[in-house]
């Protein structure tokens, strides 16, 4: 299985990037550096004269692979919900009980994230935690129409689907298994930012993680189909 994992490529949408940065080192070395800094010093005093002076390369040669730093965070946001996609897959694949693929479901999309040593230019924790703190930022934009026209967020709507599907299986009369899975797919970012920065308004902590939340949620509210 690690062996099959080893030669996925990740898929980004081609829109968002105007050279692939998987292509080449200088490509790999944008995408691991930018997901340093953007996690050291937040996306909003990020930019690429900075990024290029981390890398000891000019600003002109990241303009090559991104138009713009929302793009490169769009790419780092579409690389992230990809992964996630692909852990949907291939661990709820042999799971024919739906009650069982529901809950390792939730799991895979609320649970820490732990580095994953098949992307050595990806740091997987960090870039969790630009999930949590950035990610609305390449979405919450006036061009959210065009881009999603465009198929930016593919990999992000993907998950979303795929989560539906199972919770359609597990209760084949809920009304709202789109609502339900996108849901407990931001909310999950949400309850990790707010056990760090807002610790009094959750129940979510050190002991109590967002997968423990989501999990009694969705099977409560989901219980008629037990």
């Amino acid at each position: 299985m690690d062996r099959l994992l080893s030669n996925i490529k990740i898929e980004i949408p081609q829109g968002i990037y105007l050279k692939d940065p998987e292509s080449s080192s200088l490509g790999k070395k944008i995408i691991q550096n930018s997901i340093v800094l953007i996690e050291d010093i937040g996306f909003e005093d990020f930019n690429f004269k900075k990024l290029g002076q981390l890398i000891n390369s000019n600003e002109s040669s990241i303009y090559r692979y991104f138009e713009s730093k929302h793009n490169l965070l769009t790419y780092l946001t579409s690389w992230y919900w990809s992964w996630i996609e692909y852990q949907l897959v291939i661990e709820t694949y042999s799971v024919n009980n739906t009650k069982e693929k529901l809950y390792k479901a939730i799991e895979i999309v609320t649970r820490t994230t732990e580095e994953d040593g098949k992307y050595s230019h990806i740091n997987e924790v960090l870039l969790n935690l630009i999930m949590i703190n950035e990610s609305s930022k390449s979405f919450l934009t006036k061009d959210v129409d065009i881009e999603n026209s465009e198929g930016y967020f593919i990999s992000y709507k993907r998950v979303v689907q795929r989560l539906s599907e199972i919770i359609k299986a597990y209760n084949t009369t809920y009304e709202y298994p789109l609502s339900l899975a996108s849901t407990i797919i931001e909310g999950a970012l949400h309850q990790q930012f707010l056990k760090v920065h807002f610790k009094s308004i959750t129940n979510c902590d050190n002991k109590t993680t967002p997968t423990h939340f989501f999990t009694n949620l969705i099977l409560k509210t989901l219980s008629d189909g037990e």
